[in-house]
């Protein structure tokens, strides 16, 4: 099968999940690409099977460029079986509310841009305070001050799953469409 593996990040974390996804899937003898989604890409989606696009969630948005290739695209995107994957410290934490937020943060841009994926799946980021600029940094560590409290605040933690990861691409991969 032919992918295309779509993301939009700010720290970086997004595009190494998303290259983790593209060795699991070349790994799996699969042809893939992997494209940063910027304010000028263009790309002709119909040649791809399946579509594979990730955002991150930074004060309950995603990235521009992300809901802006939703909109200009969701007519061909609703004829290809795509998955969005939206990368959240919320989602490391088992808050059922932090959960509903994201679910309606998703839900919210798929009203604003026509376009609902036929899957979603919310995946654990990380907290980088090494690259974050000083009002971020102290927002996040506020936050993950009150989740995490035995976390050492001055270092950078990555949350992510990758053997959830990989269940979660198997198993939308095998779901039929």
């Amino acid at each position: 099968m032919r992918f295309l593996i779509g993301y939009s990040t700010n720290e970086g974390q997004t595009r190494k999940i998303s290259r983790a996804i593209m060795l699991q899937l070349a790994n799996e003898s699969h042809t893939v690409e992997l494209l940063e989604i910027n304010d000028d890409v263009s790309i002709e989606l119909l040649n791809y099977h399946r579509i594979i696009l990730l955002a991150s969630v930074h004060t309950g948005h995603f990235q521009k460029s992300m809901t802006e290739f939703f909109a200009a695209n969701a007519d061909n995107l609703a004829t290809i079986p795509t998955l969005f994957l939206t990368v959240s410290l919320a989602a490391a934490g088992h808050n059922a509310e932090d959960w509903r937020a994201l679910d309606k943060i998703s839900n919210d841009v798929y009203k604003a841009t026509g376009f609902t994926p036929n899957c979603t799946a919310h995946i654990a980021g990380a907290y980088t305070p090494s690259k974050y600029d000083i009002f971020r940094r102290f927002i996040m560590r506020r936050i993950i001050a009150k989740e995490a409290p035995s976390l050492d605040l001055e270092l950078d933690h990555e949350f992510t799953n990758y053997a959830e990861l990989k269940t979660v691409i198997n198993e939308w991969i095998d779901k039929p469409n």
